[in-house]
């Protein structure tokens, strides 16, 4: 049994090994994002060309365009909001011509005020933006991770923030998925910052917090389910989860079900669906949350094994308060 007297020195000798942990592990963090900034840098030309994008020989114009043009439509033509190519409304003229949206109209609202700046500004705000997105990412994989070894956790920083693969550089710095995601102002890492957040709340037993975050990260839903079996695991109860799931779900409806019931908007959002949205492919960049959430999952495996033997041997009913 330890005595008194040895229990401060435990604490000191635990606070010197997280000291130590936090500094190699800010070291690590710092090196991946010189990495990812010179990454960035060798895009910024590229957010200017028109070409086949990232997986087509067609010519196009940045996935940004899609998100930009929806936003000014949002804005002063909902109707066509969904609508493919050129409109004839005022809005942005972007060659060739914008690409189609294809989210839930919430994220739209989040970056709504780059419309403050001409086009080809605005793309390279967003993308200075997420960049800056990094730091608070790595922190909250840290806070994620807190229990785990040096190693793991480094390896799923490394996933996070680069996703390096050499054989790229130097046209495509060190990450192939990173220099496309600059070069066509994509939005992943913005989206990997609201799940990571809305999961480090979940686990510090906030649900409305993580829910409303849930709420906001679902414009794209599939990583939104992706995810679920790491709120499962940190949700620390049934009744923990389900109020968690109710607020995701009213947030998810508040923030889009008002813009999809104005007149035709709801109607393309269901065309567009139908004739492609479902289907669409996962491109390179999508794979920063994917391996991302993949890796956390892998990591926290017997936490989310151990939160579904859970739920299968305690139904929700069973935590209900009864009638007496």
């Amino acid at each position: 049994m330890t005595s008194a007297k040895h229990v401060p020195e435990l604490k000191s000798i635990e606070g010197r090994s997280g000291k130590k942990r936090a500094l190699i592990l800010a070291s690590i963090v710092a090196a991946l994002l010189g990495l990812n900034f010179f990454t960035f840098l060798a895009a910024i030309p590229e957010t200017s060309t028109i070409d086949g994008g990232c997986c087509t020989n067609h010519v196009l114009a940045k996935d940004f365009s899609a998100f930009y043009v929806s936003a000014w439509r949002l804005f002063s033509d909902p109707s066509n909001l969904y609508m493919n190519g050129v409109v004839n409304d005022g809005g942005p003229h972007i060659l060739p011509q914008p690409e189609p949206y294809k989210y839930l109209p919430s994220m739209l609202l989040l970056i709504s005020p780059l419309l403050l700046l001409d086009y080809h500004s605005a793309l390279l705000a967003f993308d200075a933006l997420q960049f800056l997105l990094l730091v608070p990412i790595a922190i909250l994989i840290a806070k994620l991770l807190k229990r785990r070894s040096l190693g793991v956790t480094a390896a799923v920083l490394a996933i996070a923030l680069l996703e390096p693969s050499p054989v790229s550089f130097p046209n495509y710095g060190f990450s192939v998925t990173y220099f496309l995601l600059w070069a066509e102002g994509q939005s992943k890492v913005l989206l990997l910052f609201l799940l990571l957040l809305s999961l480090y709340y979940a686990k510090e037993g906030r649900a409305v917090t993580s829910g409303v975050l849930l709420g906001l990260a679902s414009f794209d839903p599939r990583f939104a389910l992706l995810s679920i079996p790491l709120f499962l695991a940190y949700s620390g109860s049934i009744r923990f989860f389900k109020r968690w799931l109710d607020v995701a779900l009213v947030s998810i409806i508040a923030l889009n079900l008002p813009i999809l019931l104005l007149p035709s908007t709801g109607a393309n959002f269901v065309r567009m669906l139908f004739s492609g949205g479902i289907s669409t492919p996962i491109y390179p960049y999508a794979l920063i949350p994917t391996l991302t959430l993949v890796a956390i999952s892998v990591v926290e495996r017997n936490e989310i094994l151990t939160a579904i033997s859970r739920i299968a041997k305690s139904p929700i009913r069973s935590e209900q308060p009864s009638a007496n």
